[in-house]
């Protein structure tokens, strides 16, 4: 007990770049304990409260990505700087223009520059070689600082630039007030719950509430503390143990495994990214609503989907919407004729898989996305007539839409074309597994756990919705003996080694 007190005693005083701050750790929630202990000290007065969660979301995200911290600084006081420029000059697109055009290009030179370099190598068959010019820079003011045959990319870049981008645009638009205090704008840009992996949160949404008296009812506690349970069991107890067991060893090598293994490795992790992914919110709104401050809802049970553009409204919905007003619409939207509209679409969709990740797999899922948004709205516009339709049509849209989801998502997960081709190849020519009845029994843990996974995914909303308005209206002493005991299961369930969000890597 003494030798786990001093190890995470010591991973809350020093970073360490091999046992960083996660959220799913024993030592992130010693360190919210900690924080939430002291804040009754501040949370009283708007302007106590907002600085002091802002020191705590920095040493959090320095806890989770180290000098990377200096970046995120960085971002918040040139966004402040853009802002006001931005609000001076509203007659003028040209600060907007290079404030946008600044933030993309740090994105891309974090994000991209191997990408891009490796692309023109292929294709021109030159030599190019990455250099770290950043880091150079920083050698020049302190040796040694930075590698710079090196380029890493921070986590949570691309949420915290796109929600720069979509403040900056509102404020050119009059959408948002420019924020005159520069603690405030940095807490909003920094606000530790959502901060490495979303939602991405608009200022219009979210500035107003810094202002606002603190206000956490009993209500709310429970939920904020229900969600966050949930947050974990899905991402512990679900997603995890699929990865673990199952996704990532056929994934790695799926000419090893038969087409149903690979079948069910897909199917799993459909599983396993929502679980994550949601989980992870789950657990940002309920932090966030215990620290008094209210994110948007990220999921809506998207393999509820009838429809791909259903699928788009339920899924990661602060990404779709964001890619809607500050992509698609600016675009030209569906105002400029039907034909512009499709290619809008794609061109939309190609982006936000290039959002997700530097490498062209995922701009191959955008793809498939957007070129089925095209044909769906098509479809649309030839068949206007509205008819009745029989739960038996809607179930088996729905298992249609999960179907192109999850096949789609093999491009999202593979490691490179050879290994997504095995996948398919593997399901077409040698679907049928040899399997002993040791192995078998073997398959048994992760079949439930996918079976687990699937009746999560779809249990009946009305039903989830008892379960948490049941929890929430317990006695505080029985609220207390059920989070011990889900606290027991998902440490006796889940593995030991901690695993890091999926959406952290974008």
């Amino acid at each position: 007990m003494d030798e786990q007190l001093r190890k995470i005693a010591e991973q809350l005083l020093h970073y360490n770049e091999n046992k960083p701050l996660f959220y799913t750790g024993i030592a992130f929630w010693v360190a919210f304990a900690i924080i939430l202990g002291l804040y009754s000290f501040f949370y009283r007065k708007s302007i106590l409260r907002n600085s002091y969660l802002l020191v705590a979301s920095w040493y959090i995200y320095y806890q989770i990505n180290g000098a990377f911290l200096s970046l995120l600084v960085f971002s918040c006081l040139s966004n402040y700087g853009f802002g006001l420029l931005i609000n001076r000059h509203r007659k003028t697109k040209l600060w907007l223009i290079f404030s946008v055009s600044f933030n993309l290009l740090l994105l891309v030179y974090f994000k991209y520059t191997y990408f891009f370099t490796d692309s023109i190598n292929q294709f021109f068959g030159t030599g190019y070689v990455v250099f770290n010019w950043l880091g150079w820079l920083l050698n020049q003011l302190s040796t040694g600082l930075a590698d710079v045959h090196t380029i890493v990319l921070p986590i949570g870049i691309s949420f915290y630039t796109f929600q720069a981008i979509s403040y900056l645009s509102d404020v050119r638009t009059s959408k948002v007030e420019v924020v005159k205090n520069l603690l405030d704008f940095s807490f909003y840009l920094s606000f530790f719950p959502q901060l490495v992996a979303g939602p991405i949160v608009r200022a219009a949404a979210f500035i107003p509430q810094l202002y606002q008296k603190y206000r956490l009812t009993t209500e709310e506690l429970s939920h904020g503390v229900f969600l966050i349970l949930k947050g974990l069991f899905k991402k512990l107890v679900i997603a995890d143990f699929l990865a673990l067991n199952l996704i990532d060893r056929v994934f790695d090598a799926p000419g090893s495994y038969s087409g149903l293994e690979n079948l069910l490795a897909i199917y799993s992790y459909s599983v396993q990214i929502y679980c994550d992914f949601s989980g992870y919110t789950d657990i940002a709104i309920g932090l966030a609503l215990i620290l008094g401050y209210k994110i948007p809802v990220n999921f809506n049970a998207p393999y509820h989907a009838k429809s791909l553009t259903d699928f788009w409204h339920r899924w990661h919905i602060s990404l779709s919407l964001w890619l809607r007003d500050y992509l698609y619409i600016p675009l030209g939207g569906n105002r400029k004729g039907k034909i512009r509209m499709y290619f809008n679409l794609v061109i939309t969709m190609l982006l936000g898989g290039l959002w997700h990740g530097a490498s062209w797999h995922f701009i191959i899922w955008g793809g498939i996305h957007g070129v089925g948004l095209a044909i769906e709205k098509l479809f649309s516009q030839i068949r206007r007539t509205k008819s009745t339709i029989s739960k038996i049509r809607n179930y088996l849209s729905i298992f249609l839409t999960f179907q192109l989801v999850s096949l789609t998502w093999v491009f999202f997960r593979g490691e490179n074309q050879e290994k997504i081709y095995h996948m398919f190849y593997q399901i077409r020519q040698h679907f049928i597994p040899r399997l002993t009845e040791e192995g078998v029994k073997a398959y048994l843990p992760t079949m439930g756990a996918l079976l687990l996974g699937f009746l999560l995914i779809w249990f009946p909303f009305n039903e989830k919705e008892k379960i948490r308005g049941w929890f929430i209206n317990q006695h505080v002493v029985i609220q207390i003996v059920l989070c011990v005991a889900m606290i027991l299961l998902i440490q006796a369930v889940s593995q030991s080694d901690i695993q890091q969000f999926i959406y952290f890597q974008f």
